[in-house]
């Protein structure tokens, strides 16, 4: 499991925009987004480095927790 902090995500669209873009990388991939924490917990296959390329290119950059 990887968990992220992505600070910039802070709704309901947000949230949809950053599962979206976990799944770009790995269609397959759990994604469970905590809004109050702003941190993201994705259960994948996929490299940390493509996932958090992933945000930054969807406008939302993370850092691994």
């Amino acid at each position: 499991m990887l968990k992220m902090n992505v600070p910039d995500m802070t709704c309901g669209h947000c949230a949809g925009v950053v599962t979206k873009a976990v799944q770009s990388v790995d269609a397959g991939a759990r994604v469970d987004v905590d809004l109050k924490s702003q941190t993201v917990s994705i259960t994948t296959s996929a490299e940390a480095a493509k996932i958090a390329q992933a945000l930054d290119v969807a406008g939302y950059p993370a850092q691994a927790v």
